[in-house]
């Protein structure tokens, strides 16, 4: 229990939090997105790329974050459009983007090496070891949980999650609320992806993945249903921390990594299912 440690676990968590964040309000909405992990990849290279060829950061950034948004638009349009399962559309994407990014950089990774202001800003240390990430991710629940909790456009959310025919029936327009969504969760991603770079100031082709099922999981832990209609943020946020203890504690106590990837699968699993029996005890 030292602060080098606090601050590990809060920089980790952080990262994953602000993808969680994302996944959690689409979710609500009854639907999921496979490719947050392949976006966070695909967001960091560009960032890195465009970076690294003499593009100011900030520029590259911008550029990140709407090729991110993009895709988010893409899988919500074609999941409303050809009423395609979300799971089955974003696995695609999933897949899809993955490929582009590692035929784009034939397996090789990017890296910066100039300072940047803006890079320090994104992810620079304050307090010691503690990190920006921690503040964006603070901020991004703040005021997503304002959005869900206090304005029209949450009601939306958890009414198109909850039973999608009555909230059309009721007028509200729950296509539009879901493609939203979508690019909310891609935007987030890509923004946790060009964090993360401004972090390690290098990214790799693999970059992101595995990070959906983290995402989902952290997200099912803090109490949201998979089905839709039911979730908040603060409980994906102590979710994000459980399992940023759990990596962090597993590391120090010099456990192989596999054992991190068997707890996501047990934890996933008993989080729904207690998820499940509260629902059905509290109808």
């Amino acid at each position: 229990m030292t602060l080098e440690s606090l601050a590990g676990i809060v920089t980790v968590a952080s990262e994953l939090g602000i993808v969680a964040c994302g996944v959690t309000i689409l979710m609500i909405s009854g639907e999921v997105d496979l490719s947050v992990g392949s976006v966070f990849g695909f967001s960091a290279m560009i960032f890195a790329s465009l970076s690294s060829v003499g593009f100011y950061p900030f520029i590259g950034f911008l550029i990140a974050l709407l090729v991110a948004c993009i895709i988010g638009l893409g899988n919500g349009l074609i999941t409303v459009r050809f009423r395609i399962p979300s799971f089955i559309t974003t696995l695609g994407t999933m897949m899809l983007w993955r490929g582009v990014l590692l035929a784009w950089t034939g397996g090789f990774g990017a890296r910066y090496t100039g300072k940047s202001v803006f890079l320090n800003f994104l992810n620079g240390q304050f307090l010691g070891e503690f990190r920006a990430s921690a503040l964006w991710f603070i901020f991004l629940i703040a005021v997503f949980s304002f959005i869900l909790t206090k304005t029209p456009y949450g009601n939306f959310v958890y009414a198109t999650g909850g039973n999608r025919e009555a909230a059309r029936l009721l007028g509200i327009p729950v296509d539009r609320v879901k493609v939203i969504n979508f690019m909310i969760v891609a935007v987030l991603s890509g923004l946790a992806g060009c964090i993360q770079f401004a972090r390690f100031a290098s990214v790799d082709p693999l970059r992101g993945q595995g990070m959906e099922l983290e995402a989902i999981a952290a997200t099912v832990v803090g109490g949201t249903l998979m089905s839709g209609g039911q979730g908040s943020l603060i409980g994906t946020l102590f979710g994000v921390l459980l399992i940023g203890m759990v990596r962090s504690g597993l590391v120090m106590s010099g456990a192989p990594a596999y054992w991190y990837q068997a707890f996501i699968g047990v934890i996933l699993i008993v989080a729904v299912i207690i998820n499940t029996k509260l629902r059905e005890w509290t109808k």
